[in-house]
């Protein structure tokens, strides 16, 4: 029986702001001129700006030149240094393209690439030596970061220009991604083909680390040797903060990122304000964000234009995330559009530390793959609770308007709908059920609020474990139209209050081994 809901009448795309702004250094960041810390429903310190020193520099001052020719790793290592031995201050990046590699901030430090400024980052890997760091959630090497912090306080990048991250010349290639002729001219640059799966290699070492790798983890290198044979397979995030404490991005532009764009791990006191992300969309891993085991964030007014998940919080994976012990929590999105991405706002699948805490409203998703997306499996552990979404519009969905999937497969939502083999974990009534121990995640506590999408090909889906069904979920005021309605799968205490879901075709609502429903 087709069930109507109550008819939402709420003009949602009016309650969004134009912009967001922040107050001056020391001030508290707003929203439409609104404090986005008023009626927020968990407790939760302001975030202010970092402390930088009131001097300034140029790259151009230790011989640095943007002829985009000239490397100039060397003159923005002695910038840095030569700030650092003074207390800090900024470092200006003038007009120009300014070729290079690695740079390493440290405390007290602003990078400050101006309007008419390029930075553009080094191919040669020998720029980029090996480090110990945490990808994916588990604890491994890659290449160092093209930009990097490591246990530093008070640093940030600023400016309107832009920063190129070189992608292209680390990221495998699935020829389903590409068009006819995208495809000839990347082949035609050199690289391996692997014409069973129809996928580019920048070289043979990167094809040969990915056959025994945990989805981008190797897992079984031990010497030096073996580790540097892999090392264009160990493609870096593009800026990686960690155990960083006052943090911030502001109003700067990224683009082309090796792999994830962002990635504050463990930090405390992260303000990303007026940023846009750019990554091509057959980008492999080229995730806008991902905030991960930090404390206290603030995420505005920015958008993402990215391959995988634009806005993602995550807390580390399965044994070495539940090590690790370090939960995400704290977190504010707002004003924030998501444009091509597997998720609009993720959470997971790495979130074996835990995830609480987290409001995103005032938001925009268009044409992502799914809006608001929880994923894990079992074998991660973690509790994610209070999460908090309202305010969100969307647009050409193209599979879930809101999924909560616990059966996560590691590929993107559109494609397990491709594969048709385990589609959003359709077939796990099969599988034996496990007992009930660390290892099984647990989502609970989810409220979403105030939601309107129009063009979806299924409204909404949870699909939770039979040992650990989604629990105390709240939708009010969700109107969604779409090709099928809304699925539910294991799930307990789920609350739809003037909730309206119009399907084309079938039942607005399906349900199986759902308790304590309520519809009002």
């Amino acid at each position: 029986m087709k069930i109507n809901y109550l008819t939402m009448a709420l003009a949602i795309t009016a309650l969004i702001p134009a912009s967001c702004s922040a107050a001056g250094t020391g001030g508290v960041p707003v929203t439409g001129g609104r404090d986005i810390y008023s009626g927020l429903p968990f407790r939760m310190d302001s975030v202010r700006e970092p402390s930088i020193p009131p001097r300034t520099v140029s790259i151009t001052d230790f011989g640095g030149v943007g002829d985009g020719v000239t490397l100039n790793t060397k003159a923005f290592s002695d910038a840095v240094e030569h700030l650092s031995s003074l207390g800090g201050g900024h470092l200006d990046v003038p007009d120009g393209i300014w070729f290079t590699g690695p740079v390493r901030l440290k405390n007290n430090i602003d990078l400050h690439i101006s309007e008419g400024a390029i930075v553009v980052f080094s191919s040669d890997r020998d720029l980029y030596p090996i480090v110990n760091t945490s990808f994916e959630g588990l604890d491994t090497r890659r290449c160092e970061s093209p930009i990097s912090a490591v246990n530093a306080k008070n640093i940030s990048i600023t400016g309107t220009g832009v920063i190129d991250g070189g992608g292209e010349n680390w990221r495998s290639v699935k020829k389903s991604k590409m068009t006819s002729s995208e495809w000839k001219k990347l082949v035609a640059s050199g690289g391996v083909v692997n014409e069973k799966k129809n996928v580019w290699y920048p070289d043979e070492g990167y094809r040969d680390a990915e056959r025994n790798a945990e989805m981008n983890v190797p897992r079984r290198l031990v010497t030096d040797s073996e580790w540097n044979a892999a090392k264009s397979f160990l493609r870096p995030v593009m800026i990686s903060f960690r155990n960083c404490e006052n943090v911030m991005l502001r109003d700067v532009s990224l683009q082309n990122s090796p792999c994830w764009t962002i990635h504050p791990l463990m930090c405390k006191n992260v303000i990303i304000d007026g940023i846009k992300v750019r990554n091509a969309s057959y980008a492999q891993n080229s995730d806008g964000i991902d905030i991960e085991s930090c404390e206290n964030v603030v995420l505005l007014n920015s958008a993402f234009d990215v391959g995988d998940d634009g806005i993602c919080i995550k807390s580390g994976k399965d044994g070495d995330g539940r090590r690790r012990g370090t939960p995400c929590r704290n977190v504010i999105v707002s004003g924030c559009s998501v444009y091509h991405g597997h998720g609009g706002f993720v959470v997971g699948s790495e979130m074996s530390g835990g995830v609480e805490n987290v409001k995103v409203s005032d938001c925009r998703f268009m044409g992502t793959d799914v809006g608001l997306r929880f994923k894990s499996k079992r074998g991660r552990g973690g509790v994610v609770k209070n999460i908090y979404a309202d305010r969100i519009v969307m647009t050409g969905i193209v599979t879930d308007a809101i999924l909560v999937d616990l059966f996560y497969g590691g590929v993107s939502a559109s494609e397990a709908a491709e594969m048709k083999t385990g589609k959003n974990g359709d077939n796990h009534v099969k599988a034996k059920i496990p007992p009930v121990d660390e290892t099984t995640p647990e989502f609970r506590d989810i409220h979403i609020s105030n939601v309107v999408c129009r063009g979806a090909a299924r409204a909404i889906y949870f699909d939770g474990l039979p040992e650990m069904p989604i629990r105390n979920i709240t939708l009010e005021n969700v109107c969604i139209t779409s090709e099928r309605g809304a699925e539910l799968k294991y799930c307990d205490g789920v609350s739809f209050r003037s909730v309206d879901i119009r399907p084309a075709e079938g039942e607005a609502l399906t349900k199986d081994n759902v308790d304590n429903l309520k519809i009002r």
